[in-house]
């Protein structure tokens, strides 16, 4: 993966969006009280049912994050969370049974039933 260290602006994205998940972020975006200086945030920490749980949500940047844009949907991601996470496809659930983000790790073992947590 190539990365830009003068402006930490990576040059290939690490985790990709389906059509669904950008059109929800850009809803989500296009809030009124949407703070235009956030990125979404993806990531990982630990806890869960399987070991580690994801990250997903609107936040300023940190010294430590590598900026990319999807669709024209700015991103970042801490940089020692890309090994977990690398290849990653990001999909929204909009149904009335299941609503909400799903994510397809390649790099996940096993996820708990609910999807939101995996183990490495």
């Amino acid at each position: 993966m190539s990365t830009n260290t003068a402006s930490n602006t990576m040059l290939n994205t690490p985790v990709s969006f389906t059509v669904g998940a950008i059109e929800e972020i850009n809803r989500l975006m296009a809030e009124p009280n949407f703070d235009q200086q956030q990125r979404l945030k993806v990531g990982v920490k630990g806890g869960g049912c399987s070991g580690m749980t994801y990250i997903l949500g609107f936040e300023l940047p940190k010294a430590d994050d590598e900026l990319f844009t999807f669709e024209g949907v700015p991103c970042c991601i801490e940089t020692a969370h890309q090994i977990y996470l690398y290849g990653m496809q990001i999909d929204w659930q909009g149904g009335l049974n299941s609503r909400g983000f799903t994510f397809n790790n390649p790099n996940a073992s096993s996820t708990c039933g609910c999807g939101t947590s995996f183990a490495v």
